[in-house]
């Protein structure tokens, strides 16, 4: 019976080349008693795991990682973007308007963070301890912060802005989140604020499938990379742009489920190799041909942001996810 109501309730939209299924068959769940499926099935297997333990900076690849609400956990002071950078004013600041950011690699070792760039000397700041908690501005919305120090802020406004000051690290203090949804988003029905993680966009888990960059590639000139749409998981196995019409997915023995389609922005132009964006402002522009949400109420809310890979919501108890994990979908067998 769900299976039908799914089937019958997702809108196929042809734009250019392709098609985006959207599955607005979120609509038939809501405010029904959620309920977790009595069987599995294999789809394909994760092939990467990245961690970005600073909002705009570069990864932390890692072969395992302890999933939590707040995010990938890679250590007791280190989840996915739990620290970040913002100006003086307090607000957030990321590598759509410096691409530079990109270049920046985090690394740690028990409490103390240390960061590496081009032309620059390491530097290294311990986290446990930071400063007292103020407010800094994400999107607009108010959340928790502790400054990292003068030497790290003095570090990064260096090779970022090429001046002395002008930019601070702020560190998480919180083990679960403190955001509302944001306004744009809350036309998504399965997206709840305990989702939305410490610093990130929208929500604490990214996933990708490397079958969809494979098919990406056959229409842009310069290839792309799964790191370029900064997942937390990229999977393998799966048919290219399967994932859009997932629902409950198990990664090993790890549940989540897919709550919102990734609409894509200007940062996904920034190789994050040498922190540039792509003359052509690609792979943005073929993706805007044949991957933007079409319906009226969606659109409302998206505009012309294109959607590849999908946010994930954990749905079930902490657990570690490994590099070759299985990834599962659910299914209703009494349906």
């Amino acid at each position: 019976m769900m299976d039908k109501m799914r089937s019958s309730s997702i809108t196929a939209v042809t734009i250019g080349t392709g098609s985006l299924a959207i599955f607005i068959w979120w609509w038939f769940y809501k405010g029904k008693k959620v309920r977790l499926p009595n069987e599995w099935y294999k789809v394909g297997e994760i092939s990467d795991i990245f961690v970005f333990p600073i909002k705009s900076l570069g990864c932390v690849n890692v072969t395992s990682v302890e999933c939590t609400i707040l995010g990938c956990k890679v250590s007791e002071w280190i989840r996915d973007r739990t620290l970040m950078v913002i100006d003086l004013n307090k607000k957030f600041v990321t590598a759509r308007k410096y691409p530079k950011m990109v270049q920046i690699s985090p690394s740690v070792t028990g409490s103390v963070l240390t960061l590496e760039a081009p032309g620059m000397v390491k530097i290294s700041t311990d986290l446990a301890q930071v400063g007292k908690v103020f407010k800094s501005e994400v999107w607009g919305q108010k959340v928790p912060a502790c400054d990292c120090g003068d030497e790290i802020a003095q570090w990064l406004s260096r090779f970022i802005l090429e001046q002395d000051t002008g930019l601070r690290l702020v560190y998480y203090p919180l083990d679960k989140s403190s955001r509302d949804i944001r306004p744009n988003n809350r036309l998504f029905p399965l997206l709840k604020s305990v989702d939305s993680g410490a610093y990130p966009d929208c929500t604490s888990y990214n996933l990708i499938n490397e079958a969809s960059i494979a098919d990406l590639n056959t229409k842009v000139e310069d290839p792309v990379t799964p790191l370029q749409f900064r997942p937390n998981f990229v999977v393998k196995g799966p048919k290219p742009l399967e994932e859009d019409t997932w629902d409950w997915i198990k990664i090993g023995s790890v549940i989540f489920r897919n709550i919102k389609p990734c609409t894509r922005c200007i940062f996904t132009t920034i190789n994050p190799s040498n922190g540039c964006k792509h003359p052509k402002q690609e792979p943005l522009k073929i993706l805007k041909e044949y991957r933007q949400i079409e319906n009226p109420e969606f659109r409302s809310s998206v505009g012309d942001s294109p959607v590849m890979g999908i946010h994930l919501g954990l749905k079930g108890p902490n657990g570690i996810v490994k590099l070759g994990d299985p990834v599962y979908l659910g299914k209703f067998s009494d349906d």
